[in-house]
């Protein structure tokens, strides 16, 4: 069931009667505003818009969610593509106007980028720290040379209980990596199966990444644990 597709398509079309809620196992819930999902560019966080002003060349918007990404570098004239998974996502890109819409897995996209924009928590789509590997790989497979990841991450230590005496935090013995989140979205009567999410420090990315011949920069911090990193081969 396409729950996020069809929460868009909803916003779109002036129907929507209520917001996304998200579920996870570290806490119980989160609304994602929808009208959030279709901000303007004056509305997005520095961080994006940083993001958005280094893309150069041929650019792939990963996880297009509503398009407002894509919608304005495509108004700068830029060769903007914008791929989701979700066919209700795609749909709502193609209302928009955004001229170059595919809707696949990553995995399956065989065409090639000078620029991969990866934002709102892109570490996300690799969804488990065993599962990053695999995911650089193919988007180094999406890259011309020379090309560049732009991606943005958050480290959610700050989310756990902090030891005072000294000064770690306590971390749920059972899981690989404490970024490995499990979450169910929730809109109207509609509810996702569950699905993994990476939230991963800029450090454990860096290491990734340079393990799978990227070479790595940190570009700028957020002021929510978050960040813009730059991948580039």
């Amino acid at each position: 069931m396409d729950v996020f597709g069809n929460a868009l398509l909803d916003y779109w079309n002036g129907i929507a009667t209520e917001n996304i809620l998200t579920y996870s196992n570290l806490e119980d819930s989160d609304e994602i505003p929808l009208e959030y999902l279709f901000r303007d560019y004056k509305q997005m966080p520095v961080l994006e818009q940083k993001a958005l002003s280094l893309c150069k060349g041929s650019i792939l918007d990963l996880g297009a969610g509503a398009g407002s990404h894509s919608m304005y570098l495509q108004e700068k004239n830029k060769a903007v593509t914008a791929l989701d998974i979700s066919k209700g996502a795609a749909e709502v890109c193609r209302l928009r106007g955004i001229k170059n819409v595919f809707c696949e897995n990553l995995f399956n996209h065989k065409l090639k980028y000078d620029t991969v924009l990866l934002l709102m928590n892109g570490t996300g789509l690799a969804g488990t720290l065993k599962g990053l590997g695999p995911f650089l790989e193919q988007l180094k497979k999406l890259l011309n040379p020379n090309g560049q990841i732009l991606v943005e991450g958050t480290d959610i230590l700050y989310m756990f209980e902090s030891d005072e005496e000294d000064g770690g935090y306590w971390v749920p013995d059972q899981v690989d990596y404490y970024g490995e989140l499990r979450f169910t979205m929730h809109y109207k009567d509609q509810t996702t199966t569950e699905f993994p999410w990476l939230y991963l420090d800029y450090n454990t990315l860096a290491r990734a990444a340079q393990y799978h011949g990227f070479k790595t920069a940190l570009v700028m911090e957020g002021p929510q644990d978050n960040y813009l990193a730059k991948l580039s081969l």
